[in-house]
């Protein structure tokens, strides 16, 4: 009986040390699932960052946050999407692929009036013509991309 009970034991302890039951992870994984949970945090940082500061964008950040996480890790994922602050930029991308059109609207006023002072600011005509074109272009792409609400 004692020998059964040593024998239950040690059989148990070299599965747990061979890992038999487990499926194999390989390093490359786990080291993409870090690379990329390394870029999310970073993307969030540089979208928290876009919130206070006019040049930066924050949805393209987010939005690549977002596929990091969800490639990588559905906790951060999860914690991302729920968010109070970011994750209706995410739930109306990831739906509808397009952007409200008050929230167009607002951001072609902002572009317009930032631009404007950089041309001010800048004071050359390449400068002032280069960002007229861009955002024109920019312009024209946000509301083609936009839906109406």
């Amino acid at each position: 009986m004692r020998f059964l009970i040593l024998f239950k034991r040690f059989t148990t302890a070299s599965r747990i040390l061979n890992r038999q039951d487990e499926p194999k992870i390989s390093m490359s994984l786990t080291t993409k699932n870090l690379i990329l949970i390394i870029i999310g945090w970073i993307s969030i940082g540089l979208g928290v960052i876009g919130v206070v500061l006019p040049l930066l964008p924050t949805t393209p950040f987010i939005l690549l946050a977002a596929s990091c996480f969800a490639k990588s890790s559905p906790r951060f994922h999860f914690w991302l999407v729920n968010h109070a602050f970011f994750g209706p930029i995410i739930k109306n991308f990831s739906h509808n692929q397009a952007i409200p059109r008050d929230i167009c609207i607002r951001v072609m006023i902002f572009i317009c009036c930032t631009l404007g002072i950089s041309m001010i600011v800048i004071n050359q005509l390449w400068a002032t013509i280069m960002l007229s074109v861009l955002g024109i272009i920019f312009c024209a792409y946000l509301w083609n991309s936009s839906k109406p609400t």
